[in-house]
């Protein structure tokens, strides 16, 4: 079965975030005023084989794990969703 996914990599709460630091203060300066709390991430998206849905969700939590995040700092939330031949899903 082939499977879509989407890891949505943030950084652990009280971690900091440069890069929305840097965003965040420059905000201003471009007329956007009120934004606050501004937090970098990465998206990921990529397909898999597996045989069904929990053998998909083992693989991808394990190459989150060893490769995709780093587990000391970041998070992700992994989105699953079957694909079928034509392609419908995605």
């Amino acid at each position: 079965m082939l499977f879509s996914v989407q890891v949505e990599v943030s950084l652990r709460e009280g971690v900091a975030d440069p890069q929305g630091a840097t965003i965040e203060r420059s905000l201003p300066h471009l007329g956007f005023d009120g934004v606050r709390g501004v937090r970098v991430g990465k998206s990921i998206r990529f397909d898999i084989d597996a045989t069904d849905e929990a053998a998909a969700r083992a693989e991808v939590d394990d190459l989150c794990q060893r490769f995709l995040t780093n587990p000391v700092i970041e998070d992700a939330t992994v989105s699953l969703t079957a694909v079928d031949a034509s392609g419908a899903g995605r």
